[in-house]
């Protein structure tokens, strides 16, 4: 399925399940945008679906936890990439011996 597809797809279930709880759709709309993914998305509608949060302060306090989640397993994969490098380096050397 186009990615594309997928995300406007999820985005109009967030908007649906945040309407549902009484919150205008505009909230549903910058999450989603802010939130980024489809995976992203699923994470925050559990949320909506199992806590049925009472304020929208609730709602932006878990999408900013759920992004801070996100950031933090982006830094992890970065720094096991430059992990293994160094680790290559170390076992190979530079390479610049004759």
């Amino acid at each position: 399925m186009d990615n594309r597809i997928e995300w406007a797809r999820k985005r109009d279930e967030l908007v649906s399940a945040i309407e549902q709880l009484g919150f205008p759709g505009e909230l549903g709309v910058q999450i989603a945008g802010q939130l980024g993914s489809p995976k992203a998305m699923d994470r925050m509608l559990a949320y909506l679906y199992n806590v049925k949060p009472g304020t929208a302060e609730l709602i932006v306090d878990e999408m900013l936890a759920i992004c801070s989640d996100i950031d933090s397993w982006h830094n992890k994969k970065a720094a096991e990439e430059a992990n293994a490098k160094y680790n290559e380096l170390l076992y190979y050397g530079l390479g610049t011996e004759d």
